[in-house]
């Protein structure tokens, strides 16, 4: 069977049964087609016995060329179930693609704002707060606000854990209160004396509405009957950046939950701490933020390693 035949017939057996859509189908085409060539034109010989030392150095030219570790994952995928469906067929032999390592991709570096940057949407968080000029609701949204950007930047939480926080957390005259994360695992988070001050005040509007009796929420939304949606605060939060001079593509909860974690870095926090913090499983994901210490500790050498003075 040559080549062409035997990509129709694996193209045909996921669209048959594993439903691949024509769009799906038509890329593996192509990166099956773009490999047979590429190997055509290396050793004179088609994909159908391609070794895996050809998949390797289609992958290097591929790399050579410019294409990003995405681009030449997707491509080592489409080769991997390809070379499976032949030996699965008694097409081929064994399976070049098995001793082939995945492409790294590299992760991108979170979006951070400075400090200077959180101090300005905290000020004029803290400002429209208190301006008595407002109507009450325009004033409520406001005291809202603040309490849920104060309260973000001091615990580092994720917006969901935000928004869900039951009302019992503004009772706690403490330091820290518990929140629940991700697979219904408990940690401790911080909360500032000026979090606590801006969450009274919230509570102490909150509280004049007759339905809030009845509501479990911290920040419950319009009707009272659940929370505050995170796309509300998403977008209040992008306003007030704005009037900050913070444009929007630069700022979100999570943006502000990578500040959190940026900033205490920066300030001699512990990895660990921070993956706590952050309720993170594993260290593997908050050391996302080792540019920070990287950058912390060239500073340190450079400013107080003795042979640096010299």
């Amino acid at each position: 069977m040559q080549t062409g035949a035997m990509i129709d017939a694996f193209l045909e057996m996921m669209s048959a049964e594993r439903g691949a859509a024509e769009n799906t189908l038509a890329s593996y085409r192509l990166d099956l087609e773009d490999a047979d060539a590429f190997m055509r034109a290396s050793r004179g010989g088609g994909l159908r016995g391609a070794s895996a030392a050809d998949i390797s150095a289609y992958l290097k030219s591929m790399d050579a060329s410019g294409f990003a570790a995405s681009s030449q994952a997707r491509r080592l995928s489409a080769l991997r179930q390809y070379f499976r469906f032949l030996h699965a067929e008694n097409l081929r032999g064994d399976d070049p693609t098995g001793v082939i390592a995945s492409p790294k991709k590299a992760r991108p570096l979170p979006k951070v704002l400075s400090e200077e940057q959180v101090s300005r949407l905290l000020d004029r968080a803290a400002e429209e707060a208190a301006d008595p000029a407002a109507s009450p609701k325009v004033h409520a949204t406001a005291v809202r606000n603040r309490a849920l950007l104060e309260l973000l930047y001091a615990s580092g939480l994720r917006v969901s854990e935000l928004v869900s926080l039951p009302v019992s957390v503004a009772w706690r005259d403490e330091p820290f209160f518990t929140v629940v994360g991700k697979g219904a695992k408990e940690r401790m988070a911080p909360m500032t004396e000026t979090a606590r001050e801006a969450v009274a005040a919230h509570l102490a509007l909150r509280d004049r509405d007759p339905r809030a009796d009845d509501c479990a929420w911290l920040f419950p939304a319009e009707n009272h009957e659940t929370h505050l949606a995170r796309q509300v605060f998403a977008r209040e939060l992008k306003a007030l950046g704005a009037r900050c001079g913070i444009t929007a593509v630069k700022l979100s909860p999570h943006v502000l939950r990578h500040a959190f974690a940026s900033h205490l870095l920066q300030n001699g926090a512990d990895l660990r701490v921070v993956q706590q913090l952050l309720g993170h499983a594993d260290i593997s994901t908050t050391q996302i933020y080792t540019h920070v210490l990287e950058e912390r500790l060239h500073r340190l050498v450079t400013e107080r390693h003795p042979l640096a003075k010299a």
